[in-house]
């Protein structure tokens, strides 16, 4: 089988068909060392050993050697009962994929097996390549949320993609890990009710980290339909929404929230607090300086640095105002 094989690796390649499974181990890590093209198809075949070991050790070297001619056979470990095994496959598939696996993975993606399905969303992520769409697209309805979470989360990574009506269910569906990653996914979208469904979940969604990753969207979108929500958010129990919709509002600067950015000086996190000086900042409301005086106090050396700099902005606009 291997007549072609340079005759320094025979020793392992008769090692790699003993019976003693400390003479396959010892094989695979020395075809692993020697790092040469020619050790990629004995390798290849150690992925069929009855060990789990020399299998996994197997896979690592394919990854080391980073042989694009591997990538069928690592996509054949995805379907391994070893999670190791699995995991370190896609592993070195997650560097060893182009482009030009794209109908390889495709195929895989349409096999029967959820360890696969879950890894093949994933790699496809590193293609970017629009062509998966339709094969995508099924996965939104899948039982498992697992799939539904991987499906929504890839289509964020697919290029030429500005619309997907398929998807803005998913920022309802009943899984809070499907609705995190459709609320960020939906900020990448441009379909006309986008902004108005983040804006629902981003006031009225029971997890912390929707409520968070729909204020992010919303801070890509910047659009001035979402501040009433915005406006709401700034006073959410949970900190990193307080923190996002602030973001949000510095995208859509509007003299209205001065009083809000003022009382977020003094929040309880310290990125909150920061996140309201950059923002007064931006306002460049003279207003709003006795607030920012204050917060040149604050323990947290980060505020006080905006705080400083939201002060200087705000200054220089004030004599740019007198000489105009």
């Amino acid at each position: 089988m291997f007549a072609d094989t340079d005759s320094d690796l025979n020793q392992w390649l008769d090692m790699l068909q003993s019976e003693e499974l400390s003479d396959r181990l010892v094989a695979v890590k020395a075809l692993q060392h020697l790092g040469e093209e020619a050790a990629v198809e004995p390798l290849i075949t150690a992925l069929d050993d009855e060990s789990p070991t020399v299998q996994k050790l197997a896979v690592t070297a394919l990854w080391e050697l980073a042989n694009p001619k591997a990538v069928p056979a690592l996509l054949t470990c995805l379907e391994s009962p070893d999670a190791e095994i699995r995991q370190e496959a896609q592993s070195a598939l997650g560097e060893l994929v182009t482009p030009d696996h794209l109908l390889l993975l495709l195929d895989a993606l349409q096999k029967d097996n959820l360890n696969v399905q879950l890894s093949v969303l994933i790699l496809l992520r590193k293609i970017h390549d629009v062509q998966s769409l339709p094969y995508v697209l099924p996965f939104f309805e899948a039982e498992q949320p697992a799939l539904r979470e991987a499906a929504i989360t890839t289509l964020r990574y697919l290029n030429q993609v500005e619309r997907c009506q398929p998807a803005l269910v998913l920022i309802a569906d009943s899984d809070p890990t499907v609705r995190r990653a459709a609320a960020l996914t939906l900020g990448h979208l441009a379909d006309q009710e986008v902004v108005s469904l983040l804006s629902q979940v981003l006031t009225s969604d029971a997890d912390w980290q929707v409520r968070r990753n729909a204020a992010k969207s919303l801070a890509l979108h910047a659009s001035p339909e979402a501040l009433p929500a915005l406006r709401n958010a700034l006073e959410d129990e949970h900190w990193q929404v307080r923190k996002f919709a602030i973001q949000a509002l510095q995208k859509i600067p509007d003299e209205q929230f001065l009083p809000a950015f003022v009382k977020a000086l003094t929040d309880e996190y310290s990125d909150v607090r920061r996140d309201a000086a950059i923002a007064l900042g931006i306002l460049k409301n003279p207003t709003a300086l006795n607030a920012l005086q204050q917060a040149l106090d604050d323990p947290d050396q980060d505020v006080s640095i905006h705080a400083q700099r939201a002060i200087q902005t705000i200054q220089e606009s004030q004599q740019g105002s007198a000489h105009a």
